[in-house]
């Protein structure tokens, strides 16, 4: 007879852990900014005249400060959304790009321009992010929300039973199993005739 109130089974919840936006960020920015200086040193290698190597702080020196505050606004603004919310999903790559798109724009000064590119790097990244955030394909970030999540399951997964671990190594050398000190009596009184009596203490 089946049960007239059966138990609802809750759905697994994963917990948050906060993450550090200002450190994030200031990793962004890094980040933004070599390639930045990257873009700005071939957009130097193309000049036609010889304008020399300092050129790419003088003249393209606004290529790396924007894509550094692109960086930084990008990884500081998603890792504060995702830290207000309390969930780690794809609105907070959308509402970073939104903002990292906009400083772009900022250059323009003009509020569409802002507002478009905003928009136009929202649509891209978060599109990228919600079908799996990468390039080779592999395994989907839905199922290990978290780094520490993902480390606790394969360190989890890969712990073999003890049993099986005496199995392979064998007794002795440290290993003592239940019942070793037993068999280690039957095994002595076999091969050498010995016997050993444990000690007690009365």
């Amino acid at each position: 007879m089946a049960n007239p109130h059966p138990i609802p089974i809750l759905p697994e919840e994963h917990h948050f852990h906060q993450k550090d936006a200002i450190k994030s960020g200031i990793k962004g920015g890094l980040a933004g900014g070599a390639v930045g200086l990257f873009a700005a040193a071939i957009q130097n290698s193309l000049a036609k005249g010889n304008i020399g190597s300092w050129a790419v702080f003088t003249k393209h020196g606004a290529t790396v400060a924007s894509l550094a505050v692109l960086g930084t606004t990008f990884k500081f603004t998603t890792d504060a959304s995702a830290n207000l919310r309390e969930k780690d999903d794809t609105l907070n790559t959308t509402i970073g790009a939104f903002f990292a798109g906009s400083t772009l724009g900022l250059r323009a000064g003009r509020m569409p321009r802002i507002l478009g590119f905003g928009a136009i790097f929202s649509v891209v990244l978060t599109t990228f992010e919600y079908t799996g955030g990468s390039l080779r394909g592999g395994e989907s970030r839905a199922s290990y929300p978290d780094e520490y999540e993902r480390k606790e399951f394969l360190r989890l997964n890969r712990r073999r039973p003890i049993e099986e671990t005496i199995a392979q190594l064998g007794e002795g050398r440290g290993i003592k199993p239940p019942g070793y000190e037993e068999r280690r009596r039957e095994r002595l009184n076999e091969k050498y005739g010995v016997e050993i009596n444990p000690v007690r203490a009365y």
